[in-house]
């Protein structure tokens, strides 16, 4: 096992000079794989001194980012869980200033500061709201990492721009840091940054080993300074970082050892193994009967050239992990599993049917609607990975199975990126994972892939399941930056015989578009655009002879050269 991520914490909070002390903070440090997952989270807010209220609103604040943060998906980065906790808390907040007393007027309602860190993996993640500051040392001073968001009216005269609970809405400042062990971040309310210069605060650090005591002689020299606000510092020490790749399912991979390999029926963990299922160079699949004698699963097993490959073995672990997180009728489901395992593999649900490719082999000219019908199904599915911030990233006749009522599942997830796991790796760049005939061409450009990857997919397997061909034959997989998205050139689905109709081959020429930004954005407009015409397609519009024929303009183009040449020499 690496080295886990380990911090220390000094802090300390004082009402001043006035009667009731409006600041509120906190830290969360949680333990085993939660701390892998979710990190460590800190945070401080400060009420505003013209409310009655606003201690509630910061307390409140505090508390529902260190509880709720550690609520959200596993899945999500840091980014997105820690904003949808913090707009909830803002939205709750305005709504009670709404119905209070003071309800047209914020500056006496439930409104606070609001600065919080998330400290994951080799980073921090911080988020903003006010004029309370997060800062890091730096030598003998602060280097400010957060932005005051006070409005300057003249030398004396200023307000509060922006705060929680202030609107219906809030903008939310967000960094991300890469972090070094020995860093040394301070959280502070106005009330000490406004009296305490940072070579102040920075001598006070460096001076002393114990956080709390520094964070009490830092308050109290803001005291000294004439503060006359409340006063709170949390001090936060990176002592040690996990390896730049390590989480906790990279950790582990390698723990269990693989079960064997057979062909007879024989025992996994009580599982007893009926036939094998499906068998290729990374993994077998058995049907078997688990020790209940409840319906027949299906147990994943690391094939013996994999077995030494801990980057294989942690993402056929991950497969069942990400089952588990997923619930749509068309995304295989994780079946019950033993507490406690002897062997490294994975279970889930057993589903009698076909693969997509079968299908298609079987159904060489589908209907339309039978083609809209199973995209749509397979659509679904991958909206509920993007809900959780995954992408399948290796979609695949292969890898969407047909039960015997005709559901679409989705399957593999072996390639699938997740979010919430990808911030502990370290920023390394996966290799590309999914099949080439079907991945999008951003992947092969070095360029960040988002939902219309997953789309890009979706899209070349509905073309093939309408023309029998790839869009872009294996050229994608021959590029190498952006330059080379100009040279795809789209063959249209739509023939002389009118199978595909020039609206499907316009809906099917915008979600196959090489440009990630020109594509179509949502899975659901892809499926709108082929049950009926885009408002934007122009039925008089006819394509160009290069996109209807690429070998036809380039024989035409050829032959009006020739004439052309052939006519210049008939001059001299």
């Amino acid at each position: 096992m690496g080295a886990s991520l380990r911090v220390s914490i000094g802090q300390h909070s004082d009402p001043g000079r006035k009667a009731v002390n409006q600041d509120f903070h906190g830290v969360l440090l949680p333990e085993g794989a939660l701390l892998g997952r979710k990190g460590i989270a800190i945070a401080v807010a400060d009420g505003i001194s013209s409310s009655a209220v606003s201690q509630v609103a910061a307390q409140a604040a505090v508390k529902s980012f260190l509880s709720d943060y550690y609520c959200t998906s596993d899945s999500w980065s840091v980014r997105n869980a820690a904003s949808r906790v913090i707009a909830a808390t803002n939205s709750w907040l305005h709504a009670e200033t709404k119905r209070s007393q003071h309800g047209t007027d914020p500056d006496r309602g439930y409104v606070c500061t609001f600065s919080a860190m998330v400290v994951k993996g080799r980073q921090a993640h911080l988020f903003h709201v006010g004029d309370s500051r997060i800062g890091r040392l730096s030598g003998d001073s602060i280097e400010p990492l957060t932005t005051d968001h006070r409005v300057v009216l003249s030398s004396v005269q200023d307000y509060l721009g922006r705060a929680l609970g202030m609107a219906a809405n809030v903008e939310i400042d967000y960094r991300v840091v890469d972090l070094r062990e020995g860093d040394v971040f301070v959280f502070t309310t106005d009330g000490v940054h406004g009296h305490l210069p940072g070579r102040d605060l920075a001598r006070l650090l460096t001076g002393d080993d114990d956080l709390d005591r520094a964070a009490r002689h830092g308050v109290q020299a803001a005291l000294d300074n004439g503060s006359d606000d409340n006063l709170t510092l949390q001090v936060v020490r990176i002592d040690c970082l996990p390896a730049p790749d390590a989480d906790q399912f990279a950790d582990h991979a390698d723990e269990l050892p693989s079960p064997p390999l057979t062909d007879n029926p024989t025992d996994i963990d009580g599982y007893r193994i009926l036939r094998t299922l499906h068998a290729n160079a990374r993994s077998r699949i058995y049907l078997a009967q688990p020790p209940d004698g409840t319906a027949p699963v299906a147990l994943k097993v690391p094939a013996q050239d994999i077995r030494g490959d801990k980057a294989h073995l942690r993402r056929l672990m991950m497969e069942e992990w990400i089952a588990r997180r997923i619930a749509s009728p068309h995304v295989l489901k994780a079946a019950p599993a033993p507490a406690e395992r002897r062997y490294l593999y994975t279970v889930t649900e057993y589903v009698e049917g076909q693969t997509l490719r079968q299908w298609m082999l079987d159904n060489p000219k589908p209907r339309l609607e039978q083609v809209r019908d199973l995209v749509e199904q397979i659509a679904k599915g991958l909206r509920a990975f993007h809900r959780k911030e995954m992408l399948h990233q290796d979609l695949r006749p292969e890898n969407v199975l047909i039960d015997n009522e005709g559901t679409a599942r989705i399957i593999d997830f072996g390639s699938t990126r997740v979010a919430g796991i990808a911030e502990t790796q370290g920023g390394a760049d996966d290799p590309i994972l999914g099949t080439v005939q079907y991945t999008a061409p951003e992947y092969f450009i070095g360029e960040p892939a988002g939902p219309t990857a997953d789309l890009f997919s979706l899209a070349v397997i509905a073309y093939e399941m309408l023309t029998g061909r790839l869009p872009y034959g294996t050229k994608v997989s021959h590029l190498r930056d952006r330059k080379g998205l100009g040279k795809l050139r789209y063959v249209p689905a739509a023939d002389d015989k009118g199978r595909v109709p020039d609206w499907v081959d316009a809906a099917l020429r915008a979600a196959l578009a090489p440009d990630p930004f020109k594509r179509t954005q949502l899975l659901s407009e892809f499926t709108e655009d082929l049950r009926r015409p885009n408002p934007s397609f122009d039925p008089h519009a006819r394509p160009s002879l290069m996109d209807r024929n690429p070998l036809m303009f380039w024989q035409v183009l050829s032959a009006v050269l020739a004439v052309a040449v052939v006519a210049l020499l008939a001059t001299r």
